[in-house]
């Protein structure tokens, strides 16, 4: 089927991009659909490659349409994950599938679905004339399943740079859990991983007072900050840190080991800012005692902040199209983990909003058919109400 006749058929779109097996950071052609078909609905597509900082190089693509009136932003990412064992899959993972009234294929839910809805959503409103009251723009990247480096976050940077700027902003994550609109995601909490290193001296077990074990600084590290941090927030769950690796590196039953490396992870909310959770892990570090060793710790990698969308505006204005499209209103959720959207939020106010991402990863990931109409549906009916609405 020829993709420029059939955009209004996010089903067919879907099929065309779940075809490309962009694992990243390969686009594999993908980039390249999404531009067919927004080219011919009026969209300034420009095609950007970013690298360095220690990643890979990455292709993305950011297209606008119209100047004035508010500025929508439609963000998300065209690359994959790797299919894994072929043969847990019932079918080739990059030939798309229908069965049973499902679409099978690595990222139908995570998340090119997204994108074919969205793309599907404006050629309605470009066909019956609401895209004309407003600006609408894509933030694509192929790069968030991996590093993400130089995706979005760099994309965003440019697009400021370059004069865009956008009142709301959906990324088309699958967010719901059940059923489309079920559940809209305002927010993420932060992520913060860390190592601290414990650097005893190493002895023989018989004569301890001649060694500085670091085994039980290390236990008492994990005692002092693993667990619940605070008591959460308005919109947020507690702050969790969590140890994820233990390594003294010794395979010998009578010696004690040199040092210890503690590695963990902090799932964070609203209440923190990176620096003052460093700052908080840094205090409990020092009153812990050393017994002679010393103690460093290295934060890992660049944190990621947590963000809370204002609610309200388009925020309520989205929930209310749900409301009128499947009878009940989303769920405002923060669950999950980090998302492309942290870095849109540094611009402005963002949401996710997507299909049920049950199969995401999995073998056999597939999507309902009638759930990609419904999310066209979806975003068709907001595009409207929102350039249909002065405040």
């Amino acid at each position: 089927m020829n993709i420029l006749s059939s955009l209004l058929d996010p089903v067919a779109l879907l099929k065309a991009l779940v075809a490309c097996p962009s694992i990243t950071p390969e686009t594999a052609g993908v980039l390249e659909i999404v531009a067919a078909a927004l080219v011919p609905l009026g969209f300034t597509v420009t095609r950007l490659r970013f690298e360095g900082d220690g990643s890979y190089p990455v292709d993305n693509l950011f297209a606008t349409r119209g100047t004035g009136g508010r500025r929508l932003l439609f963000a998300g990412h065209t690359d994959v994950v790797p299919s894994g064992d072929r043969a847990l899959w019932t079918s080739d993972p990059f030939v798309p599938t229908e069965r049973d009234g499902k679409l099978f294929g690595r990222g139908t839910a995570d998340m090119k679905s997204g994108v074919a809805c969205f793309i599907a959503a404006v050629s309605r409103a470009v066909a019956n004339g609401t895209a004309d009251g407003g600006t609408i723009q894509f933030a694509i990247t192929n790069d968030e399943e991996a590093d993400g480096v130089n995706g979005t976050e760099k994309l965003m940077a440019w697009a400021e740079a370059n004069g865009h700027a956008f009142d709301f902003a959906i990324v088309g994550e699958p967010s719901a859990t059940a059923r489309v609109g079920d559940s809209i995601k305002i927010g993420r909490r932060g992520s913060l991983s860390g190592t601290i290193t414990v650097a005893g001296r190493q002895g023989h077990v018989a004569y301890p007072h001649r060694a500085i074990n670091p085994i039980p600084v290390a236990a008492a590290l994990v005692t002092a900050l693993a667990g619940q941090l605070d008591d959460g927030t308005e919109h947020f769950p507690p702050s969790n840190l969590e140890f994820t690796s233990i390594d003294v590196g010794n395979p010998t039953g009578n010696v004690i080991p040199a040092a210890a490396t503690l590695r963990f992870n902090v799932r964070y909310n609203d209440g923190w800012t990176p620096e003052r959770l460093t700052a908080a892990i840094r205090d409990v570090i020092a009153n812990v005692d050393d017994n002679g060793a010393s103690i460093a710790f290295t934060p890992a990698g660049k944190a990621s902040r947590a963000f809370l969308s204002p609610l309200g505006g388009a925020v309520e204005m989205l929930n209310a199209v749900i409301a009128d499209i499947t009878g009940t209103p989303a769920e405002l959720s923060t669950a999950g983990g980090t998302s492309d959207a942290r870095f849109i939020a540094q611009y402005g106010p963002v949401v996710e909003c997507g299909l049920p991402g049950q199969t995401m990863h999995q073998a056999d990931e597939h999507v309902a058919i009638s759930d990609v109409a419904d999310l066209t549906a979806l975003y068709a009916g907001f595009i409207g109400r929102y350039f249909s609405t002065t405040d």
